[in-house]
């Protein structure tokens, strides 16, 4: 049946950004089908956890600060220690840094760049060693942004890092498609997180954005749950180096 190509019974899945927002999202939406999750933070991944125990789900927690690969080893062990193996990996965790393009900071620049991008390829390429140990593929779902179309106002370093998660899922892809590993991406639209908070909360601002998406809704956590398990999941397997939209509609205005 169809429907039994979704389930991830018996898969281990690493989601960067496990504490809040779309990361939560998408820890909860692969539990529900069934795989056990290690969710790695700088914070306290408790609410995940207790969404995740109330559906009867499996949830370690990795606390970690990835502005750093010093960590990378860790989250890899820590996975392996709680589980055994690792079969999907998620790279949500990213940053935001807001200023004019003339006035940016170098400090800024490297601090969104180590995490949205350096982080990102180490990760991935941690991952794809054990994929490869373990002999069984993988799946790695790297999340981009409308920004790895677009330019964007005031996040240069942001946008820079996003268009870089597009073209490294498409290298990857290449190279790693002979493991059975697929390596796709997500780009979100613009959804109701702490990046965008800045955003919501400018009325003028917040209804441009609006005006312009289709769906006239800011996106939730619960609107990443189909598609990362539809590329977390067999029902994907042939689908290699693409990005998704999941916006509302907003690329296509």
């Amino acid at each position: 049946m169809v429907l039994d190509m979704f389930k991830l019974d018996g898969k281990v899945a690493i989601v960067t950004g496990a504490n809040t927002g779309l990361g939560q999202g998408m820890c909860v939406g692969l539990a529900e089908a069934g795989a056990k999750v290690v969710g790695v933070a700088r914070r306290s991944c408790d609410e995940t956890a207790e969404k995740i125990k109330a559906i009867g789900g499996e949830f370690t927690t990795v606390i970690a600060d990835l502005s750093t690969t010093d960590v990378i080893d860790t989250v890899i062990s820590e996975a392996l220690k709680a589980y055994g193996r690792i079969d999907i990996l998620v790279n949500n965790a990213g940053i935001i840094k807001r200023e004019d393009a003339i006035e940016y900071s170098m400090e800024d620049w490297d601090a969104v760049c180590a995490v949205n991008q350096k982080e990102v390829f180490f990760l991935c390429q941690a991952a794809a060693k054990q994929f490869i140990k373990q002999g069984e593929g993988g799946k790695i779902i790297n999340v981009a942004s409308m920004l790895s179309y677009q330019g964007g106002i005031r996040v240069p370093a942001y946008t820079a890092s996003k268009s870089a998660v597009l073209g490294l899922t498409r290298a990857l892809a290449n190279e790693w498609a002979k493991y059975d590993i697929q390596v796709n991406a997500i780009a979100p639209g613009y959804m109701v997180t702490n990046n965008t908070a800045q955003l919501r909360n400018d009325e003028d601002r917040s209804a441009e954005i609006l005006d312009r998406i289709p769906a006239g809704r800011w996106g939730t956590p619960d609107d990443m749950k189909g598609a990362i398990v539809w590329l977390a999941s067999p029902a994907s397997d042939y689908v290699n180096g693409f990005t998704v939209a999941v916006d509302g509609g907003w690329l296509a205005r």
